[in-house]
C-alpha cells in the first residue's frame, strides 16, 4: 500500500480514535457506539497504536479488519511488522515507561500471528480526506516522525509546522494518549485520545471524537466512552502484561508519567470533560497569507 491513503471527501460526522491498544472490551465498546450513532466504517479512522498494553491484540485486529475502518500506521505496527526488538514508542532507556514496554511488547508479539503482523506492514503512514471544504490529514505522531510525541501544551511553533509539512489544513493525530484541540494561525491539530486506556485523568473513562461539518464551521466533539474495564483487565494480569497497566483501567492513573511535558504531568489526577469546539469557517488564512 501507498504511505498514504486519500479517502476524498467525507460528508461527516466523522469518528476519531487511536490506540486501541489491544483492549478488545473497549474497542467493542466503540464499535457498538458508532453503530448507535450510524456511522458508517468508511467515516470511522483509527490513529495507530491498534495493539500495545492490552492482552487481546489479535481480538481487536480481527475486529478492526472486519469492521473495515481506514487505520493509520502507528509505531507498535511498523515495529510488529518489521519484527523488531522493541516497540519504537520513543521512550527514553532507562525510564519505567520504557521498561514496561518490554514486557507488554515481548507478550504482544508472542499473541499475534503472522497475517496480522503482514496486514500492520501494509498501512498507511497518513490518510488524508476532506471535510466540510478543508483537507485533513491523519497521522499517528507527527507528519515527520511516527513516534514524536505532541501534546496540548508542545508549542504552536512545531504543531504548525508539522501541519505545513502534510500540506493539509489541519492535522488529525494520536500517539500521545490525551485528548485534545488546538487551532493554530486558524489550522487545526486534534487527537481524540486513547481508546484502549483512560486519560490519566483519575477516571476509567476512555475517549473518542466527533468531527462534524456545519454552516459555522466544523464542530469537533471530544466524547468519553463508559464500558466494563475489569474483564480485560484481568486478562491483563492472567496474560503476562504489566499489571500497572491493568491496573491504570480502574484507576485511570497511567503508571508512569515519563513522557509527559510538565503541564500534562500537572495534570494527573484531574478529571477531563467532555468538550466542544469550533473550528470556523473564517479561522483558515487566505492563500495571501
Amino acid at each position: 500500500m501507498s504511505d498514504v491513503q486519500h479517502l476524498g471527501v467525507l460528508s461527516g460526522p466523522v469518528l476519531i480514535f487511536g490506540g486501541p491498544y489491544g483492549n478488545l472490551e473497549a474497542t467493542q465498546a466503540l464499535a457498538h457506539a458508532a453503530h448507535a450513532l450510524d456511522i458508517p466504517a468508511t467515516h470511522v479512522i483509527c490513529t495507530g497504536d491498534v495493539v500495545a498494553y492490552g492482552a487481546d491484540p489479535q481480538g481487536v485486529v480481527d475486529l478492526i479488519r472486519v469492521w473495515g475502518c481506514p487505520v493509520v500506521m502507528g509505531n507498535c505496527e511498523e515495529s510488529l511488522a518489521a519484527d523488531a526488538a522493541d516497540c519504537g514508542c520513543g521512550f527514553e532507556e532507562g525510564t519505567t515507561c520504557a521498561a514496561l514496554s518490554d514486557q507488554w511488547f515481548t507478550a504482544t508479539r508472542r499473541d499475534l500471528d503472522a497475517d496480522a503482523k503482514r496486514w500492520m506492514g501494509g498501512l498507511p503512514r497518513q490518510i488524508t480526506f476532506s471535510l466540510g471544504g478543508r483537507r485533513l490529514a491523519a497521522v499517528h505522531g507527527a507528519a515527520t516522525q511516527i513516534n514524536k510525541f505532541i501534546f496540548a501544551s508542545t508549542g504552536s511553533a512545531v504543531k504548525a509546522a508539522e501541519i505545513a509539512a502534510t500540506g493539509c489544513d489541519g492535522v488529525v493525530a494520536g500517539h500521545c494518549g490525551l485528548p485534545f484541540t488546538d487551532i493554530v494561525g486558524g489550522r487545526l491539530w486534534h487527537n481524540s485520545g486513547a481508546l484502549g486506556m483512560p486519560a490519566n485523568d483519575g477516571t476509567a473513562r476512555i475517549w473518542f471524537s466527533l468531527l462534524t461539518p456545519t454552516a459555522e464551521g466544523v464542530r469537533i466533539e471530544h466524547r468519553a466512552l463508559h464500558y466494563d474495564h475489569a474483564p480485560a483487565a484481568a486478562k491483563m494480569r492472567a496474560r503476562g502484561y504489566p499489571a500497572g497497566y491493568a491496573d491504570c483501567l480502574a484507576s485511570g492513573l497511567w503508571p508512569s508519567c515519563d513522557v509527559l511535558l510538565p503541564d500534562e504531568r500537572a495534570a494527573r489526577g484531574r478529571s477531563i470533560s467532555p468538550s466542544s469546539h469550533l473550528w470556523p469557517e473564517a479561522a483558515l488564512p487566505t492563500a495571501a497569507e
